[in-house]
């Protein structure tokens, strides 16, 4: 075997046109022999040739690994040097999002243990679809969505997900940054201590937007590789955490029923006895355990969209230090189980300071008690930072599935990857400008693409991907995959059905701005 031999035959992508370095074209059906002949590198291989040969290949490839080759790198979009902490990091900041301020609101129009329980299937479904989405990485050596997509289905398959990622993802960006829009002037205002806003440039939103997006999320956008986002990802947690733990410390210093500040400005919040002279309880201040209403109709989709990662899997995956499918697991477990935690808490505990009040955007009650109380303040600052910095994570799979589409066999180019960073940005700051309230989003997105992402690409990628030999369609774990997808429809069913039919009944909250 020549020197240059291992560099060129060791990447073949089940892309449109499985192109190669040396020039020559490879059938689909010979991808996975190719890959798995191909011994490691030579310990004597020069690696500068290696990493020459690898920069050359088209995007396509990048996300592709030898079967049995884990000492040499593989992938030109990021050398696997992540750590196993700045990866949990990363995937639980791709989580935690915007949603958890949606949760109270949802276990309002639930009930405490009937949204415990869809929370805990819905964490314990997205752990699975994770470890289907891996399975059938590691049966084809392909860590890109789109993908696994195109091998599952051809090109409908690539389309399919590179849409539903786009989709989504977009959804979310735009419910970050329109809390940004929303929050930030809110924030100087009170900092300003300004009651009656003039005009100002400076606390209209969507200026606000505009500079946010290109002083803090464009830069770190433009980064090339995701790894290096861990830091960021860990301090906008910790800013989460803060939000958390003030949610719980409110819980215990807010009266119930609470007074509206707009109606008594002179409110002190040192009453928080939930009874009345009488000494019976207020009606209004006993938690429901089950309830069902209009509403509730949003919950499952503000759950799917929760824990939304299933576009940052792969990637993140492909840049782990040492992958195996078995710590990439581990990854995914710690990560939702975290996340798992603090929704159920901010959930909780948002809704005990405020029951059936609590709104769908949970730090607009807080301002209706005391729009200049200092901690809630600091609480939307720590917000603001946190959905900030986890917009370029999730605007990394977007490009990813935007290049899949668009450039297949193109290699990496810097500026096509600041272009569609720079076009993906502009097009969410206008839809933010004229975008209807959170909850809208939320649920519109939450009840069509979420579904894919979690239940049904990875269920029937697995059961096309993985060969009949190692597993007959009539196997449990092909039933099982089956039955995942077929739930992912029931969800997206019921929940389109419920929010058009609130909708068209005028009663949808989500019409309406707070």
């Amino acid at each position: 075997m020549s020197e240059d031999k291992p560099a060129d035959t060791a990447e073949t992508a089940p892309a449109e046109v499985n192109a190669i370095p040396n020039g020559k074209g490879h059938e689909p059906g010979e991808e996975i022999t190719a890959s798995a002949k191909t011994p490691p590198a030579e310990a004597g291989e020069n690696p500068h040739r290696t990493e020459n040969a690898e920069a050359n290949l088209p995007e396509s490839q990048e996300f592709l690994s030898g079967v049995d080759d884990k000492k040499t790198t593989r992938f030109t979009d990021f050398e696997g040097k992540t750590s196993f902490g700045m990866s949990v990091f990363n995937l639980g900041n791709a989580i935690m999002g915007s949603g958890i301020l949606g949760l109270a609101y949802a276990m309002a129009n639930t009930g405490v243990i009937l949204f415990l329980v869809l929370l805990t299937v819905v964490a314990v479904l997205s752990s699975y679809s994770i470890h289907l989405l891996l399975k059938s990485s590691g049966i084809v050596g392909i860590r890109a969505y789109e993908q696994l997509g195109y091998r599952a289905f051809g090109t409908p398959g690539k389309m399919a997900a590179g849409i539903a990622i786009t989709l989504q993802n977009i959804g979310a960006m735009s419910s970050y940054l329109y809390i940004v829009k929303y929050e930030f002037p809110l924030v100087i205002q009170a900092f300003l201590k300004v009651d009656k806003p003039a005009g100002e440039w400076y606390l209209n939103g969507n200026y606000l937007v505009i500079i946010v997006s290109i002083a803090v999320i464009l830069p770190l956008a433009l980064m090339k590789q995701l790894g290096y986002l861990g830091y960021t990802s860990g301090f906008s947690l910790s800013c989460m955490v803060f939000f958390l733990v003030s949610v719980i410390y409110k819980k215990f210093n807010t009266p119930c029923p609470f007074v509206d500040f707009a109606l008594n400005g002179t409110a002190t919040g040192l009453n928080v006895s939930a009874t009345d002279p009488g000494g019976e309880p207020d009606p209004a201040c006993i938690p429901k355990m089950a309830n069902l209403n209009s509403q509730t109709a949003y919950t499952i989709p503000i759950l799917a969209f929760a824990f939304v990662c299933h576009p940052e899997v792969l990637p993140i995956y492909t840049e782990l230090r040492n992958p195996t499918k078995k710590k990439m697991q581990h990854v995914a477990n710690i990560s939702i189980a975290v996340m798992y935690c603090m929704y159920f808490l901010a959930a909780l505990f948002g809704y005990l300071t405020f029951y059936g009040e609590v709104e769908a955007e949970l730090l607009h009650t807080y301002s209706r008690i005391d729009p200049y109380d200092s901690l809630i303040l600091c609480v939307r600052v720590a917000v603001l930072t946190a959905v900030t910095l986890t917009v370029p994570i999730v605007l990394f799979p977007v490009r990813r599935a935007i290049q899949q589409m668009m450039f297949p066999n193109k290699t990496f180019n810097w500026p096509r990857h600041i272009a569609i960073a720079f076009l993906l940005l502009t097009s969410i700051n206008l839809l933010v400008i004229f975008a209807p309230n959170i909850l809208g989003i939320f649920g519109v997105i939450g009840a069509t693409s979420a579904p894919c992402l979690i239940f049904i690409f990875p269920a029937v990628f697995y059961i096309r991907i993985v060969p009949k030999e190692e597993e007959p369609m009539r196997s449990f774990p092909k039933i099982l995959a089956a039955c995942f997808a077929g739930i992912g429809f029931l969800f997206m069913t019921m929940s389109l059905s419920f929010i058009i039919i609130d909708w068209t009944t005028g009663t949808s909250k989500a019409s309406s701005g707070h």
